[in-house]
Parts: C-alpha cells; structure tokens; sequence
C-alpha cells in the first residue's frame, strides 16, 4: 500500500479538532471559535449579489490590479508602509500567503523563530517545508510580550532565516511595543532575516496602538506584512488575504502561487475592493462591542480564579487553569457543556492556560462564564 509522507505523519494532531468534533450537542456553548460572530456589512452584501455573476473567471495571480492598487493605498494611510502594488500579493486567505512566503523563504533544515505560544499553524506551516521552528518563550508576568534578548539566543547565524511576529497575538491577545518592535527590526537587520508580521487583528485593539513594524526605518528589504479581510470585515468564508513584501520575495510568492490555488477567489477579491472603501463604523461597532465582551470575561475569569492577563487586542482570553489544559478542556465540554482551547495547542509556553474566544454573544457568555465557575468550584 502506498505510504503517506513523513512530513504529515510528524506534525502534530491538533486537540481543536477533536474538541470540534463533539460540538454537535446543542448544549454546548462555544468560546472556540476563531471568527467574528457578526453579519457581513450589509453594503457588502448588497455589493454581492450585484456581481454574483460576473466573477466566474481566474484574477492574475498575484491579485486583480484595482485591489492591489487599494491595498497599497491602505497600507500607506493606515499602516504606514510604503508598498506599491507589485508588492502586494493577494491569496485565498492570510495563512496562505504566509505558507507560500515561508516556501520561498525557507530551505530544508533552516529556522524560522516562533513567539511561544503563538498561533497554532505557524510550526506545521514550518515544519511542512522540512524548515525548523524554534521557540522564543514569552510569559503572562511580561503581559506576553516578546522579548528581543531571548530572540537573540535563539539565533543560529547560519541557519535562521525569518522570525515571525503577530500582533495583535493569538491567542494572548498582546499588542507588541514600538520599542520591542524596533529592537526586534535592530535584530533582523543586523542578521539579515525576514521579519514575518501577522497582523490578522490589527483593527481589533482596545485603547493601544498598533504599529506595523515594516513601517519602521530600515525595514524596506526584510519585513513582510500578512494582514486579511476575514476578522475585520467578518470576512472568514470568502477566504481573502495578502501579504506585503520586498519585490524579489513578492515576485517569488506569486511565481509559486500559480502551483497552489492560481489566485485567490476572484468574487472575494471584488468584494475585497469595496470593504476597503467602507467607512470605519462598521469595524468599530464590532470593537466596541468586543470590548464589552472583553471586560465581563476577564472580570469573571479572574473572579473564578483563573488567573487571565486582559488582552490588548484580538478576541481572546488566555486564561491559567493552573493544571493539565487539555483535561480540564475536555471535562469542561463533558461536564459543563463549554468549549475552549487547550493552550498547549499554542506552544509548550500554552501549558495550563485555556484559550476562551469572546467572538461570542455576551448572553451566552454569561451563561458560559455560570457554568465554569460552577464546574471550577
């Protein structure tokens, strides 16, 4: 029989998966969810139906032209970075730029730095180039913020090619410095790395700013931006994302991204053009009411005794259950009918902490938030 390859057979199966499985049971309330619980805007609704059929065709692969003339337009007023639209590659998703950006930028054996824990598809998308991931820790006592000087040691001067970032962080919720990120830029200028910026939650900040760190002195030629329509538009289903990058590693992405999918949806794409040109309210109102969210489940987290830094950004709780998370994970789904995410899905830093998702209604928060402390007490 033919065999399935080692590099699938290594990776790691995913407890969320699992754990999605038995949320069948409509007793269950789900804090896992890693999508916006909101209606796409309605302007973009009605925008859908009017180009329903005339978007049946492949878009060149690096994106339609008008929206990545918007995307650089956006980038410049927002985020401040200075992208032309040859730097802009457009894919079915955030995550698959920054697989095909990895491609190009990774050779068998070398390394790629990861924040520990961090979003639980940077080490497969690693790992699945035969690359090596290596942890950078970072801690609930320092609010989760990355720490350049531990960076540092976990640089092997031949071997490290990029160090990937995301802030706002899943699933702590932290909002990196200015100073971090500027030490952090210090470092792969002076070692010549990509700097990977996830920057998936980036309108999705309480009270902090955020700051894109290829918008920084020096960064032109080694940062390279992965930002998505999916969490600011509640855009998840149309699978649209993109990356920003220096013109050499961006020609090679769109090269490779003729093998892949060809081009991202090109119906996503249009609709992509005209999220861009929403005014801001409806990404606000969505903020404004994860706040909301943010500030009742921290409070009852921490009344419950477990113990939760208040995340700065993104739609997520890390809280410390203080003993083995994936048994109280799946206890608490047996026992209490709640759904979270062990946060050792994140990395070996996400041992004894749950990942409780707030892109939830706040009734059934509460609900939630009865039933845990019931089940904790």
């Amino acid at each position: 029989m033919p065999h399935i390859a080692e590099r699938e057979l290594e990776l790691p199966d995913a407890i969320i998966g699992k754990l999605i499985s038995l949320l069948h049971d409509k007793r269950v309330i789900s804090l896992g969810a890693g999508e916006p619980d909101f209606d796409l805007p309605k302007p973009l609704v009605a925008y859908l139906k009017r180009i329903a059929n005339k978007t049946n065709k492949y878009s060149p692969p690096g994106g339609i032209p008008e929206l990545k003339i918007a995307i650089a337009k956006k980038l410049r007023k927002e985020n401040r970075i200075h992208a032309e639209p040859e730097n802009i590659v457009v894919t079915g998703g955030s995550q698959e730029a920054l697989l095909l950006a990895a491609a190009c930028a990774l050779d068998v054996g070398e390394q790629a730095i990861v924040p520990n824990p961090s979003f639980l598809a940077y080490l497969p998308t690693v790992e699945l180039l035969s690359a090596a991931p290596v942890f950078a820790d970072t801690a609930a006592s320092t609010g989760w913020e990355l720490d350049p000087d531990e960076v540092r040691r976990r640089i092997d001067k031949k071997k490290t090619k990029v160090l990937i970032i995301n802030t706002p962080g899943n699933p702590t919720g932290n909002v990196l410095k200015r100073k971090t990120l500027e030490e952090l830029a210090d470092i792969a200028v002076d070692n010549d790395l990509y700097m990977f910026s996830d920057e998936a939650y980036e309108k999705i900040i309480y009270g902090k700013k955020h700051v894109s760190i290829a918008s920084l002195n020096g960064m032109e030629r080694y940062a390279v931006t992965f930002q998505t329509f999916s969490k600011s538009y509640a855009m998840c289903g149309f699978r649209l994302g993109y990356c920003a990058a220096p013109p050499k590693l961006a020609a090679a992405i769109t090269k490779i991204h003729v093998y892949t999918s060809i081009c991202a949806p090109t119906v996503s794409q249009m609709l992509g053009i005209k999220a861009l040109s929403l005014p801001e309210k409806y990404t606000s109102a969505m903020v404004t009411e994860y706040r909301k969210r943010r500030d009742y489940i921290v409070k009852r987290l921490n009344e419950t005794g477990l113990r939760t830094v208040k995340p700065e950004g993104a739609f997520y709780a890390f809280a410390h259950v203080g003993k083995d998370d994936r048994r109280f994970a799946f206890d608490l789904l047996k026992k209490a009918h709640v759904a979270v995410v062990p946060g050792s899905e994140f990395g070996t830093a996400g041992k004894g902490y749950i990942r409780l998702s707030f892109a939830t209604k706040l009734p059934l928060i509460k609900q939630a938030m009865d039933r845990m402390e019931r089940f904790v007490r």
